[in-house]
């Protein structure tokens, strides 16, 4: 319980100094003041509603949903270095993105209606990211060991990747523009129409993960303890691939690929926590995502300058240290 309440205080102060840090400072008082609906300035209000407010929801809830996905794709695969971002499912969403953005430049069809484009976004990102978690679960049942399906996952998303690089030697300047920027990594930019879909979407994914926890816990003993408990292997596989589209193609359609925090913050729960049960695992990674995330996205906004970075830059230097070490420690304990 006392790791709970500090890790839930320090996402409280995160998000405050998320709110407060950026081009412009905006003192704590004006913060408090405008959540208490005290007299706040029009420039703060301009600031916070429309710009910091959904930026930072949008990273708790991608913080969130990346490190419940990787935690179960860790556990299904048992392999401490799955997740969506280095098995290509969210390269596979990628390619789903790219498809729809540069393919209807292709032939000339621009997308005027924000809600279409939203929403053809994310339900591309879902499509993809689907065939490639179908496909790494046919492919698993015929492979011997993890390290073979991590090395087919690799390749995977590097074709994937060549896909989308040919795509966009043919593409439009401006839907190539479209999707670099995409691809970079970016919490701005979504509307509320854009959040609230986010939002369900993530919601129904936890949803279907914490219903998960029971066979997610037979499954740590190896699929033939699970047989032995009575679970449906077949089944369980849907579900987490069910719930592994709705996270990791959510986040991947509105926010670009971000990878590393799937890996890393799931491993980090396990230290602090000492707990291979699920019920503590999912969520503590949950909070400890969005702590991790909201810190990420505080770094990328550089504050007290103009311009900002992509977050894949942030997320990156903070998990691969500690992929570093899992690494290490594997190798040599």
């Amino acid at each position: 319980m006392g790791w709970y309440i500090f890790i839930f205080i320090s996402l409280i102060i995160f998000i405050l100094l998320n709110l407060t840090l950026g081009s412009v400072i905006v003192p704590v008082k004006e913060i408090f003041n405008f959540f208490t609906g005290e007299n706040t300035s029009k420039f703060v209000q301009d600031i916070m509603i429309p710009y910091r407010i959904p930026k930072v929801i949008t990273a708790i809830l991608s913080g969130v949903a990346l490190s419940v996905c990787g935690l179960q794709m860790q556990t299904l695969f048992r392999n401490p270095l799955a997740d969506p971002f280095i098995l290509g499912i969210s390269s596979g969403a990628g390619l789903g993105v790219a498809i729809f953005v540069m393919g209807f430049s292709a032939f000339g069809i621009t997308l005027t209606s924000s809600l279409l484009a939203s929403v053809g976004t994310a339900a591309a990102a879902w499509l993809g990211a689907f065939a490639v978690t179908i496909l790494l679960l046919m492919v698993s049942s015929k492979l011997r060991d993890n390290t073979s399906l991590l090395i087919f996952g690799i390749m995977l998303g590097s074709v994937v990747s060549a896909v989308i690089s040919l795509m966009q030697y043919f593409s439009s300047s401006s839907a190539l523009k479209v999707f670099v920027l995409w691809t970079m990594g970016s919490f701005s930019g979504l509307n509320p129409a854009q959040i609230w879909v986010l939002f369900s979407l993530v919601l129904v994914g936890l949803a279907l993960s914490v219903y998960n926890i029971k066979d997610l816990n037979a499954l740590l003993m190896g699929e033939a303890y699970a047989r032995s408990l009575g679970v449906n292997l077949e089944n369980t596989r849907k579900r987490i691939l069910v719930a592994t589209t709705l996270l990791a193609g959510s986040v991947t359609a509105f926010c670009g690929p971000i990878g590393f925090i799937g890996i890393a913050v799931p491993h980090i729960a396990r230290m602090l926590f000492r707990n291979a049960d699920h019920k503590v695992l999912l969520p503590s990674a949950a909070l400890l995502g969005a702590v991790i995330m909201v810190f990420a996205d505080t770094i990328a906004q550089l504050p007290g300058q103009p311009g900002v970075i992509p977050i894949n830059t942030v997320s990156a230097l903070i998990g691969v240290p500690i992929i570093l070490l899992i690494v290490l420690k594997s190798r040599f304990v």
